[in-house]
């Protein structure tokens, strides 16, 4: 079993900055691709930001140029960080784990969920 623990959500005035943290631990082999979802209010959950565990990185089109994902494979943590933040970005924010177990089977990992609000 993962276990995925996010922190850095809150509230922040349109315009501001908010960094996102979310550390994996337990039982890992190896965690393959990381990233951010979120979810607002009747909506669906959608990506945000992934990176591979070679870096290499995939944005939604509504935060590019604005968000920027990074990840420290030795420590198991990917980060996010939100500048430039617009109210439409309020959603409560979930990272996701790709995991590859010791008997090469795939796991799905998901966190508890933070909220960011960000207030017009």
């Amino acid at each position: 079993q993962v276990q995925l623990v996010e922190s850095g959500g809150g509230l922040v005035q349109a315009g501001g900055s908010l960094r996102l943290s979310c550390a994996a631990s337990g039982s890992i082999f190896r965690i393959d691709v990381m990233g951010w979802y979120r979810q607002a209010p009747g909506k669906q959950r959608e990506l945000v930001a992934v990176i591979t565990r070679g870096g290499r990185t995939n944005y939604s089109d509504s935060v590019k140029g604005r968000f920027t994902i990074s990840r420290d494979n030795a420590k198991n943590t990917v980060s996010l960080q939100m500048n430039s933040l617009k109210p439409e970005d309020t959603a409560v924010y979930y990272c996701n784990a790709d995991h590859l177990t010791y008997n090469n089977g795939r796991e799905d990992y998901w966190g508890q969920g933070t909220q960011v609000t960000v207030s017009s």
